[in-house]
């Protein structure tokens, strides 16, 4: 991982709720129930901002996906918890499908071929497709370095970050 991953930009309220396509009292409720909680800083009292890093757009807008297909909270809660233990190399590299009432991950084609030929999966979203929505929706916005709290937007500095995650899976 380069230095760049260590000092992850962060990014507020508003700018995740842009790249994640989701409303800010989506963003506000999801993190207040722990179902998506900002990693690079979380609210620390009234008038703080919380700081959200690319790994947790990432998940709001894939929380958001499952919503809009008819999965229930339960489920999507469960599988945010199992998203959060892998690592970033492998979110890229998962396909999640669901029947509406369940989710499974799938790493590979043959997985999803033996899960359609069962009949149990209705839909699919590929976490590599929506990992290049995020990354392009987060050139344009403004980031923030959790130290010391200078703004950029991310194309101007993160440029290198975002051309480092590419490199990093291969893309």
């Amino acid at each position: 991982m380069s230095s760049n991953d260590n000092q992850e930009l962060g990014y507020r309220g508003a700018s995740a709720c842009a790249a994640a396509g989701i409303s800010y009292r989506q963003l506000d409720y999801w993190a207040r129930t722990g179902l998506v909680e900002p990693t690079v800083r979380g609210a620390a009292g009234s008038g703080s901002a919380r700081l959200y890093g690319f790994k947790d757009i990432l998940v709001l807008k894939i929380v958001k996906r499952l919503l809009d297909t008819g999965v229930s909270l339960q489920n999507i809660r469960t599988a945010v918890t199992h998203l959060r233990e892998r690592g970033v190399e492998d979110l890229a590299r998962i396909t999640l499908m669901s029947d509406g009432a369940s989710i499974y991950e799938c790493t590979n084609s043959e997985e999803i071929i033996d899960l359609l030929q069962g009949g149990q999966g209705v839909f699919g979203i590929a976490i590599g497709k929506v990992w290049n929505e995020v990354e392009g929706s987060l050139l344009h916005l403004q980031a923030e370095d959790p130290n010391d709290g200078s703004a950029t937007v991310a194309n101007s500095d993160a440029g290198d970050e975002l051309a480092a995650r590419r490199k990093l899976r291969g893309a």
